[in-house]
Formats: structure tokens, sequence, C-alpha cells
């Protein structure tokens, strides 16, 4: 399915669910879900934090569908609320930790084996030497294969400053991963293809 077919059928669907189409609503959420959390995921951390934050965005936006302006892009639209929620989530955490009290460790008998930490895919890894400006904005154009007006809409700043964020991002990564590798010189070239043609 071409981008410019998926944008028309999204903006499709999110009509027929502003209309209360159950059909609809249940392929809109299919489609868009794996995006919403695959993005939640990598800025928290936690697939299951992550999981709790994407039904949080899925009553969001349906408290607020009626907002949506036919015609307009439909995923910034998602991505900014998507944006507003883990927001919320994180401001709600920190408020939870800070009433937290420490309790002293159990005994080792007690203990329950931890299993091994998840190893995060080489694109996260990538990834985690940029600043989280920056991160967010080379997620949304690669992830989601948004455009950099689209990503400026969703969040809320403008396509200069998405396009300086990408092209610092891009130049980071570069450097970091260096020339030696081969897989290295090809995130550089890709991401510069997808610089230069915007």
């Amino acid at each position: 399915m071409s981008k410019a077919h998926s944008v028309a059928e999204l903006e499709e669907l999110m009509l027929r669910y502003q209309q209360a189409d159950p059909v609809a609503t249940t392929e809109l959420i299919r489609q868009v879900s794996p995006l919403l959390l695959r993005f939640l995921t990598s800025q928290c951390g936690s697939r299951a934090d992550a999981e709790d934050l994407l039904q949080d965005t899925w009553l969001q936006i349906h408290r607020v569908r009626h907002t949506h302006r036919p015609g307009e892009p439909v995923l910034p639209w998602i991505y900014a609320i998507t944006r507003h929620v883990q927001v919320d989530g994180y401001r709600r955490s920190r408020r939870i930790r800070s009433h937290e009290h420490l309790m002293d460790p159990l005994p080792e008998s007690f203990r329950v084996a931890r299993p091994a930490p998840v190893v995060a895919p080489d694109f996260d890894t990538m990834l985690a030497v940029l600043p989280p400006s920056q991160r967010e904005v080379v997620r949304l154009l690669k992830h989601t294969g948004m455009s950099l007006e689209e990503v400026a809409r969703a969040t809320g700043s403008t396509v200069g400053s998405v396009k300086l964020k990408a092209h610092r991002a891009y130049e980071k990564l570069r450097s970091v991963l260096g020339r030696k590798q081969g897989k290295g010189a090809a995130l550089g070239h890709q991401a510069q293809g997808n610089y230069d043609g915007v």
C-alpha cells in the first residue's frame, strides 16, 4: 500500500470513526496502534508502561475525536495527542514516586530472580545517543514515514526546526557510528538521502 493511499485511507477511517462506525473504529485502532506502541515504548523504555499509555491515548482520542477536522492529516493529530498523554503519564509517575517510601531490602530467601534484560533493537540502541527532541523527530520520520510538515504539526514546532533537529541527529549518528562499518555508513547515506529529499 502506497503512503498516499494509506493517508487517504486513514482520513476515511477517521471520518467514519467520528460518525460512530464500529468497523472503521476497529480498523483505525488496528492500523495505528502498532505505530503508537513502538513510539511509546521507545519513549518510556517499558513495554508494559507503553501499553498502559496506549490505552490512555485511545481513551483521549475517543474523547476528543470530534476536534479532528476532515481533510487534515490524521497521524500528526494522533501523535500530538499521544505526546500529551505520555507527558501527563510521566508527570503522574513522578508524583507517585515522590510519595513512595523506601523499604528495607528483602532477605535473600524472599527475593525473586529477575528475568534477563531485554536487548534493545539496533535502531533503539543507535538513537539512545541522541537528545530526546532529536530522537523523537527521527522516530516519527523513520518509524511512521511522516513528512516534515506532519512531524512539525505533531510536535508543535516548525518545519525548519524539524529539519534542523533531523540534520543534527543524522550528523550525530554518523559521528558516533563512523564510516568504518558498512552498516553505519548505510544509515548515514539513507539518513542523508531522506534529509536531502525534503
